[in-house]
């Protein structure tokens, strides 16, 4: 029975259910009419097909010379023009930049967009990559959120119904500003309890109340019929029927990416690859001698080069590492931050509908768990738990454990969730923040936070995907003020489209076929990826060969990904490492972690022709892939030591038997010299390794180990399905798909035992639970699953030569070798132990 779930007792429940009602009646006739979205001009103009952007170098150029040659124009953004050698010293006179911002996430592109689309001369430097941290880490929602409405009502919290009311109003504006990164997701409430039905109807009718004219479709409610007909994979048992409501989803990276690509093209000046390792303070005469933020020390990362920028004020926009920022400012001050872990986990596309999430709004530990079908696979997630801060956080085995054991709770028993089916895992850190100018400096804030410091530090922290515009706006406009700036006016950013979004349609990939000749697959990718942009993207696509398709090679058959999307990355979108692009241009190591490191020596081989890397340099950037994807769910041994040291400690407890548990030193010692001898660890695996192998590199590279099938996405592998065939082959003496009770009576004579129709209905009982007097071959496999997974055995099993004591497809160790065997202990190795009779049957 599927487990009880209640929010509140059921009266409370309805009341709510009423009340809710009732405010929402009353909301609909009160709330406020949005200005029409059509009524201000866009800054900048759609960027013409040839349009390519200055390159990295010339970036750095700009850094160096503080923004100097970057010219203010009369409307819209600045213009970079040529960086001239100077000859004179500094000035103060200089027109430098207005604002240096640090960090290259979501809010940090978005407050360099707003910044530069007000005419303000504006740098944005990233010490990783684009959207290297948090805001390639999320849930890839864009949403209000049902949970922060539920609190508002229950709590009578305005603060909160305001943040839920603002988070809608910006959903509207972010489908309408990156039409092709962003859509509308129907997400389904399955509803196992009848109270609960009305009770979520009426929330989610408040949800739609509340986002009024920015709402996308009505909230309705199933039955459950169509709940089933819905998402045919939802556990049946018990269940009442469904509400589904509508939310936006996205693809992060993606959208962080436009964000920088369309700053620049408003003519901000971005740099990945470059931090800031100290911050310039001196007196200020306007305000009475204090010490001020006039500039900063950066450094490129790639070459080791340092240099020191000036700028007229600094933004902190480097989400959970704000505190390390902070710190360059004022060594001794409080952190704010209080990092909390979300686990993600991808799962194969046939554990969802492709069309519609679903919702757990109630887990055995009240968090709340969406399940989301999001570029051709499945996500769930997220987990809430303290962290510390890293750059790259490594999911934890238990909350991939508890994942899937939520999974489960909902699914149908015939999806068998396994942890091989897990693609794979990533920990996004989501900066929660403690505002310091607060009176309760201990307490969270509950949405985002800006503070600006003594020095002149501004801080923008706290948040999340779906409010970044409105946060980068109120940074912007806090920044104007603070730094007495003067922009061209006020924020235009709620009506000026990311680059891609200009021309796109969701008809447009049919002309990329019909143009290009390309797979329908890879031309929708390349339509929602790219927008009006995969034009230029197919355009360097390579010949295939073949008759079809006649453009586009594929980095692997599973994925639509292709190989002039790496060049393409590495010259208009700033990609300058393999991690840059399998991670944020590309989304192949979210999605699959096996087909990544299968893909990487060609991904190196073709950003290595475009910046041209030398052999070491390619041996250190597939090394670095390789550290990077443990990450986001590459084992290493330690951790399978963890996750095989759990797995026998579960088939000890089930089986009863000693004999499976082991010390973890005889376990650690069995796995480095057997499991992983050195050439075969995954964290030791090498570029020449993959590209010997043609990428055929086995399991996550743990290659021919009996272990490596923890990770396996399949049970068996081919020898044994075909080992298995034969097996059942032999078994089914009368050679009609099926074993019967004659089958199995005709084993036992010719094994050697005493047979008996009694003794064949026993034990044709004990696995046929769908009492269809027979065994059929897929019954058959789940049989030998039950034995290879959990030692299940049985007098079937035996029978059946399925002995847990060998190899499922190895030949050796045959049962019944004694079967004509005479003298008085033949007998009693004849008798079914009792133990393989299900108990005595």
């Amino acid at each position: 029975m599927y487990r009880a779930r209640s929010f509140m007792p059921g009266r409370r429940a309805l009341v709510a259910t009423t009340a809710t009602l009732v405010v929402g009646s009353t909301y609909l006739y009160t709330r406020p009419a949005y200005a029409d979205s059509q009524s201000v001009p866009v800054t900048k103009k759609r960027p013409g097909p040839l349009w390519s952007p200055p390159s990295r170098a010339q970036m750095l150029e700009h850094l160096r010379t503080s923004g100097v040659f970057v010219h203010r124009t009369a409307e819209g953004g600045p213009e970079p023009g040529p960086v001239l050698k100077k000859e004179e010293a500094e000035s103060d006179g200089d027109d430098v930049f207005d604002l240096l911002i640090v960090g290259g996430g979501a809010t940090g592109a978005g407050t360099a967009l707003d910044a530069a689309s007000r005419g303000l001369k504006v740098a944005c430097v990233e010490r990783d990559d684009f959207a290297s941290g948090t805001s390639s880490k999320s849930t890839k929602l864009v949403h209000g959120g049902v949970r922060y409405l539920q609190k508002a009502i229950f709590e009578l919290d305005y603060e909160q119904w305001k943040l839920v009311k603002e988070a809608l109003r910006e959903r509207r504006i972010f489908l309408e500003t990156a039409p092709h990164l962003s859509s509308m997701l129907p997400i389904l409430l399955p509803i196992y309890t009848w109270w609960q039905l009305p009770y979520y109807y009426a929330g989610c009718k408040l949800y739609d109340f509340l986002a009024g004219k920015e709402n996308m479709e009505s909230a309705y409610w199933m039955g459950k019929g169509k709940a089933m007909e819905a998402f045919p994979m939802i556990k049946s048992e018990g269940l009442v029927g469904g509400v589904v409501y509508y939310d936006g989803q996205h693809n992060d990276s993606r959208m962080n990416i436009s964000l920088v690509m369309t700053a620049v093209q408003h003519g901000a000046i971005m740099a990945n690859h470059v931090e800031v390792t100290a911050l310039h303070k001196r007196p200020d005469a306007s305000r009475g001698g204090e010490l001020r933020i006039y500039g900063a020390t950066l450094k490129d990362r790639l070459s080791g080069e340092e240099w020191n920028v000036r700028c007229r004020g600094v933004i902190n926009a480097t989400g959970p590492f704000s505190d390390g920022v902070r710190k360059l400012d004022e060594p001794t001050t409080k952190e704010i931050v209080a990092p909390s872990a979300g686990v993600h986990i991808t799962l194969p596309n046939y554990y969802g509908p492709k069309t519609m999430g679903l919702l757990d709004p109630a887990t055995s530990d009240g968090r709340v768990i969406f399940f989301l079908p999001w570029q051709g696979n499945v996500i769930a997630g997220t987990t809430d738990s303290p962290t510390t801060v890293s750059q790259n956080p490594i999911p934890a085995e238990k909350e991939i454990q508890w994942i899937l054991d939520e999974v489960r709770n909902y699914l149908s028993p015939d999806v068998k969730v396994r942890r091989g089916d897990v693609l794979s895992a990533w920990s996004g850190i989501r900066p929660l923040v403690m505002d310091p100018a607060a009176k309760n400096t201990q307490s969270l804030v509950r949405n985002h936070m800006i503070n600006i410091s003594k020095g002149g530090l501004l801080t923008i922290a706290g948040g999340k995907w779906t409010t970044y515009r409105a946060m980068a706006e109120e940074t912007i406009d806090a920044a104007v003020k603070e730094f007495g700036l003067k922009p061209n006016g006020k924020s235009q950013t709620d009506h000026i489209k990311l680059v891609g979004g200009h021309a796109w349609s969701k008809t447009m990939y049919i002309k990329l076929i019909q143009q290009f000749g390309l797979e329908t697959e890879v031309a929708k990718h390349l339509s929602e990826s790219y927008g009006d942009r995969a034009w230029t993207v197919a355009s360097m696509a390579a010949t295939t060969g073949l008759s079809w398709p006649l453009h586009g090679v594929r980095f692997s058959p599973l994925y639509p990904y292709i190989e002039a999307e790496a060049r393409y990355a590495v010259r208009c979108e700033y990609a300058l490492t393999a991690v840059d692009f399998i991670a944020r241009r590309t989304r192949l190591s979210f999605l699959n972690v096996q087909v990544t490191l299968e893909t990487l020596p060609r991904v190196i081989d073709i950003m290595g022709e475009e910046l041209g890397w030398d052999r070491a340099r390619k041996e250190q950037e597939f090394d670095n892939s390789v550290e990077f994807l443990k990450s986001m769910g590459l084992p290493e041994v330690g951790q399978v030591l963890q996750d095989i040291s759990s797995d026998l400690k579960i088939k000890a407890n089930h089986c009863g038997k000693e004999e499976h548990q082991e010390t973890r030193e005889d376990l650690e010692r069995r796995l480095t010299n057997d499991v992983f001898p050195p050439q075969q660890k995954a964290s030791n695996i090498k570029l020449t390794d993959v590209a010997k192998a043609h990428g055929n590199i086995g399991t996550l590279g743990i290659t021919n180990t009996e272990d490596a099938q923890l990770y396996a996405r399949a049970q068996f592998t081919p020898d044994e399905v075909t080992h298995l065939k034969q097996q059942f082959e032999r078994f089914d003496f009368d050679h009609d798909q099926h074993i019967t009770k004659a089958d199995l009576i005709h084993a036992m004579t010719e094994m050697g035992y005493d047979a008996s129709s009694e003794l064949a209905d026993s034990i044709l009982r004990e696995v046929d639970f769908g009492r269809k007097g027979f065994v059929d071959f897929q019954d058959y496999l789940d049989i030998a699953a039950g034995l290879k997974e959990l030692q299940l055995e049985s007098a079937f099993t035996h029978l059946a030569q399925l002995d847990s004591s060998r190899k499922i497809g190895h030949e050796k160790a045959q049962i019944g070798p004694h079967a004509t065997d005479g003298g008085e202990k033949r007998e009693e190795r004849r008798k079914i132990p009792v133990e393989r009779s299900g108990g005595g049957t």
